[in-house]
């Protein structure tokens, strides 16, 4: 008496190998191509916020954050910073939580100017209105800018910074 054997042949298997690694390998690619979309959406906000800035300069003659009476030059409800105005420098560091600082009212002046679109009544401090000024990136994190070198020995007047 003969018995019948049952269960899959090589063939059989390799084929499900195969589909299975073209699945794998489209998966990643999609991943790849997601996270190089985000780096480019990254690298574009940091060239607005610079057109921004450039755009504020030329036409209030001084720095966002940074200007001096800005509620009297920016019409909207601008707030003078407080510290050192007109010194050139946005003095603070770019993820700030204190409202007065320059590095978080710059966002206020770029948006109330209308250079950038977004929250122009909020604060920088922290709770349910916090980091209303600020920038979000393609994750949702916050974008800052400051004058302050976020790294020790970075040179350069104004530095752009993401997390998230």
């Amino acid at each position: 008496m003969k018995s019948q054997q049952s269960g899959f042949t090589l063939v059989e298997i390799a084929i499900v190998l195969v589909i299975i690694g073209l699945l794998l390998g489209g998966v990643l690619k999609g991943q790849e191509l997601i996270n190089s979309a985000k780096a480019k959406s990254y690298a574009q906000d940091f060239r607005t916020i610079q057109a921004a800035l450039y755009g504020f300069q030329d036409r209030f003659k001084g720095i966002p954050g940074d200007l001096v009476s800005a509620s009297t030059k920016i019409s909207g409800g601008a707030t003078d910073a407080t510290g050192t105005p007109g010194n050139g420098q946005i003095n603070g560091v770019w993820d700030t939580l204190t409202s007065a600082d320059e590095s978080c009212l710059a966002f206020q002046h770029l948006r109330l100017a209308g250079f950038l679109a977004g929250n122009t009544s909020g604060v920088c401090t922290a709770g349910a209105g916090g980091a209303a000024y600020y920038q979000t990136n393609a994750d949702g994190g916050r974008v800052g800018i400051t004058s302050t070198p976020p790294i020790t020995g970075m040179t350069g007047s104004y530095f752009i910074c993401s997390y998230g």
